[in-house]
């Protein structure tokens, strides 16, 4: 009987304060991960038609099957699982760094383009971009332009981070995201920072064509792995 007991395999549990996480979307569920205190890790893995990733609070690890855009699965792991530990306060400043400079280019490119500049336009335009890109759902009774119009702009530039940051791109040398990056963000006359590096296609001989983003504007860029833009174009 014990050694029965011994060869059955202990069964992943989920967190109960992340039960209600199964099976919602993904890109929300990002948002709302973050705000319960859980930081994505550089750690994740294709499984099938699926996608593993680590989440950590503190010395809590979680996997994350994510499949058809929804998280099929949350499961208690191991603290090896997510690697050594980082620093949280390092963490929320990226995150927050992160926020800041794409709302104050958003902002800055939306009323560029509509002369929006009153103080209450704006404040509704941060609120809706917020919301949409900490995975909120839309406020749809207490909607206004400037709202609408700034949740639009959080999804995209949300979906742009989440590219950003897929493992797929991890691939990618960091001296050529860098690099393509900064030019962009120089064409696009937007704050550094502001564009990053959504799809990529690898060219051989240590080079590669990036798609880079910044909110809806898109640019292609031809660059080295160390870092050397030979030509930048927009999307047409």
């Amino acid at each position: 009987m014990i050694a029965c007991l011994a060869a059955t395999p202990v069964l992943a549990q989920t967190p109960s304060r992340l039960n209600d996480l199964v099976g919602a979307r993904a890109g929300q569920a990002e948002g709302e991960l973050q705000r319960r205190g859980y930081q994505a890790t550089d750690r994740g893995e294709s499984m099938g038609d699926g996608r593993l990733s680590y989440w950590r609070r503190g010395d809590e690890c979680v996997s994350i099957m994510t499949r058809d855009g929804r998280y099929e699965s949350i499961n208690q792991a191991g603290r090896d699982e997510c690697g050594g530990r980082s620093s949280s306060s390092n963490t929320d400043a990226v995150i927050a760094g992160v926020a800041i400079v794409g709302l104050a280019a958003a902002l800055a490119a939306h009323n560029s383009h509509h002369n929006d500049r009153d103080d209450n336009h704006d404040r509704e335009y941060q609120r809706g971009y917020q919301a949409a890109l900490y995975g909120a759902d839309y406020d749809d009774r207490h909607e206004s332009e400037g709202y609408h119009e700034g949740y639009l702009a959080g999804e995209r530039e949300g979906s742009n981070r989440r590219h950003a940051t897929s493992g797929w791109m991890r691939g990618v040398p960091d001296a050529a995201q860098r690099a393509c990056g900064a030019r962009a963000d120089r064409q696009a006359d937007r704050p550094a920072g502001s564009s990053v590096a959504v799809s990529m296609r690898e060219l051989g001989t240590n080079e590669y064509e990036l798609t880079m983003a910044a909110g809806w504007m898109r640019y292609n860029c031809r660059v080295s792995g160390s870092g050397e833009v030979l030509w930048l174009e927009p999307v047409r």
